[in-house]
């Protein structure tokens, strides 16, 4: 979920944030239609609407319950904070739940389904959540830092795939870091996959226990195996691990690990499973080269196998995904900034994606020339 612009902006990326930077708009408040105007449309044709306009929504998950799409997004809002590494200036309270009956029709924002002010243990900045449903209850999952500014990940449930949710009194124990994503197997079983560098403070968890002081970014150890996402299996209640975490090993063709130094391809947040002929997809974002890429495996839990690119770089900083299959047809939800024009005040939209015959999926570009 972590965005914060950095120099190393694909060409497109940059010139639209400068554009909007340029603008000199303040959206204090809510995304309105006559704010929505970003010079980096006169030279490319966003491939799609955004879901919603009236707010700003980021980190769409998308699920299909009892026959309908429901999406889960972050919910942005302008804090007044200025940017910086930690993320700061993405300061979101609550989280509302999205539905719709069909891709391109209505969309209905169901309101606040969950506020900070009732997880007990949290303090701030509610980034990318997930759902999932099983035991005739829905559950929440969403990151968010505690009393101690450690990000930790909690659940909260309700009977309503739309809420409002209650908050477990304490986060997961063995859970950390940002951007959880749920994942249920054919045979019940569920997984959740989690994690993100940077602001997400994943290199501050690397000696088993939250280190305030540790690296603000990565670990800066370009030659050897890049700093990977946790999964662990969930309990058979959906409230707890099943077991410790592990690694999410990601290799080549060769059967190498990516390494730290491998920006476009290592895994850097925002991670997702999907499994599709048997195999599965675990897919992911590069982060600071603004790429989503996948790999595939044989197990939930790895190793996996990288593929490539399917997303190339929206206008924003970066994105974070879902995926989902519906009525037959798979379907990619993906955030950008074309409502702003601000990294932080972000819209969510959804495209067609493709499955080949082979395997492969087919490269989106969220532009049309």
């Amino acid at each position: 979920m972590y965005n914060q612009f950095k120099a190393k902006l694909p060409a497109v990326v940059l010139l639209a944030a400068l554009a909007a930077a340029g603008c000199g708009q303040s959206q204090k408040k809510e995304a309105t239609t006559e704010q929505a105007t970003v010079d980096s449309t006169k030279r490319s044709k966003f491939l799609n609407e955004p879901l919603v306009k009236d707010i700003y929504t980021a980190d769409p998950s998308a699920h299909v319950f009892n026959g309908k799409i429901y999406v889960y997004p972050s919910h942005d809002i302008d804090a007044g904070i200025p940017d910086n590494d930690n993320g700061d200036q993405y300061a979101m309270r609550d989280y509302h739940v999205l539905s719709m009956d069909s891709i391109g029709g209505k969309v209905t924002d169901n309101g606040v389904a969950l506020d900070v002010k009732d997880v007990p243990w949290a303090s701030k900045q509610m980034w990318a959540p997930d759902a999932a449903f099983k035991n005739g209850t829905y559950y929440l999952y969403f990151p968010v830092r505690d009393k101690q500014g450690a990000f930790r990940i909690g659940v909260a449930t309700s009977k309503s795939p739309v809420g409002p949710f209650k908050a477990e009194p304490k986060p997961i124990e063995g859970a950390f870091s940002i951007d959880p994503a749920v994942f249920t197997d054919d045979d019940g079983s569920s997984y959740m996959y989690f994690g993100g560098i940077w602001g997400g403070q994943l290199q501050k968890w690397v000696s088993g226990k939250y280190d305030a002081n540790g690296s603000k970014t990565d670990l800066k150890q370009d030659d050897k195996p890049a700093l990977s996402c946790k999964v662990a299996k969930l309990s058979k209640d959906m409230l707890h691990f099943d077991g410790k975490a592990q690694d999410v090993i990601l290799v080549d063709k060769d059967g190498k690990q990516l390494l730290g130094k491998d920006h476009d391809r290592r895994f850097f947040e925002g991670s997702f499973m999907h499994k599709f002929n048997g195999k599965y997809y675990f897919t992911y974002s590069t982060g600071d080269t603004h790429y989503l890429c996948y790999a595939i495996g044989d197990k939930p839990m790895g190793k996996f196998v990288y593929q490539g690119v399917f997303l190339k770089p929206v206008q924003g900083w970066t994105t974070h995904h879902s995926i989902i299959e519906f009525k037959g047809k798979w379907y990619l939800f993906y955030h950008d900034t074309e409502l702003s024009g601000k990294n932080h005040l972000r819209n969510v939209k959804v495209t067609e994606l493709d499955h080949k015959p082979d395997g492969s999926i087919g490269l989106i570009d969220p532009f049309v020339k």
